[in-house]
């Protein structure tokens, strides 16, 4: 009989890590950041279907990066679990680090017993009813969880991208300043991202209802502007 291979546990759990990041960094990149009145979600998508930021719940965002396929199965289901949590107790309820929390345990299971990890990474956020009840939970495809605090980037580009939005970054922003401060991070100093190379999204700071709302073509232009 034929003995398979041993492979040891550290290179096996370090060659796919290696196969999820190869598989981030051929998508686009895409970075939330907060500003006075909720949180900006930017991402570089010319598409207008295939959405990588979109609404989980009154308070909760989505975005994802990486295959879309994947992270969009990942979207249904947080999507379906806010929904029972919602409806068994109160809408108020549905909290997003519990969410993240139940997306790090699918990934971190899937990373560590099967074959193919997931290539994604994804972001909850989620807007307070004050500046201080933000969250932004950043999700890896090994499972990790970074609660992330003012801005977070994710893609293959992130920590290049990550040092050119820290340099423009600071507190109390307006929506306008907040997404030009995203786009130029996003673009770098070789590129200039046009409107409609973009998919942007806000988490408003309102008192009740569905916070999440997505910008035009034209609303992009006036605030680029």
């Amino acid at each position: 009989m034929n003995m398979p291979f041993y492979v040891a546990p550290e290179q096996l759990m370090k060659d796919r890590a290696d196969f999820a990041q190869k598989g981030i960094a051929r998508g686009r990149s895409l970075a939330a950041v907060e500003f006075d009145e909720g949180v900006l979600l930017c991402a570089e998508n010319p598409s207008r279907n295939l959405r990588k930021v979109s609404e989980i719940y009154d308070r909760i965002a989505f975005a994802g990066v990486g295959r879309y396929n994947e992270y969009d199965q990942l979207r249904i289901a947080g999507i379906r679990h806010a929904d029972v949590k919602g409806y068994t107790y109160s809408r108020d309820d549905v909290d997003p680090q519990a969410l993240a929390n139940q997306y790090a345990q699918m990934l971190g299971q899937i990373f560590t017993h099967e074959t193919k990890p997931l290539e994604v990474e994804i972001l909850v956020a989620a807007v307070g009813y004050e500046r201080d009840g933000d969250r932004m939970f950043h999700i890896r495809y090994d499972g990790s969880v970074t609660d992330e605090d003012g801005f977070a980037v994710l893609g293959g580009e992130a920590e290049s991208i990550r040092e050119r939005l820290s340099a423009s970054y600071a507190e109390d922003l307006d929506l306008g300043s907040a997404l030009r401060a995203a786009v130029s991070a996003l673009g770098g100093e070789d590129r200039t991202l046009a409107s409609s190379e973009l998919e942007v999204a806000i988490l408003d700071r309102i008192d009740r209802g569905r916070c999440f709302r997505r910008l035009e073509n034209g609303q992009i232009q006036e605030l680029l502007s």
